[in-house]
């Protein structure tokens, strides 16, 4: 008598195997997404950076903070792919505007800076971007 010899997969197997890759793309699918929207906020803190060192020297050669972009010698327009703008504000505070790639349109994060004994420290906790988008120091 002789053995049937098997030559590909059965139905069964075949669709095992398409439930988990069903699964594994319905848990990786949200996870990259968070991921994109964690890079896009940090996007926008890459464009304050540069914020940060004008309002920084005009702090060090005026003693008082500047309320504008143009007072702290700044363009009238800051933006990226995903901000639409990074603009200074009274005390020197600057607030980055993001579009909607980061969770919802006019989503912010607010960089106060404070004087301390001579240098400034930023604090970052400002504005309404979710905490779970935000750096491990901003939340």
């Amino acid at each position: 008598m002789k053995g049937s010899i098997q030559k590909g997969f059965t139905l069964i197997e075949l669709m095992i195997v398409v439930a988990i890759i069903g699964i594994l793309a319905a848990v990786a699918i949200p996870a990259y997404q968070d991921y994109t929207k964690r890079a896009h906020v940090t996007e926008g803190i890459s464009l304050a950076a540069g914020a940060k060192a004008a309002i920084t020297e005009y702090y060090a050669s005026q003693a008082a903070w500047p309320a504008t972009n143009a007072e702290a010698g700044l363009p009238a327009t800051i933006s990226g792919n995903a901000v639409t703008s990074v603009a200074v504000g009274t005390d020197g505070v600057i607030t980055v505007t993001y579009n909607s790639k980061v969770d919802a349109t006019n989503n912010t994060i607010e960089f106060a800076p404070t004087d301390s004994n001579g240098g400034i420290q930023w604090s970052c906790d400002g504005g309404t971007v979710d905490d779970k988008f935000r750096p491990a120091n901003c939340r």
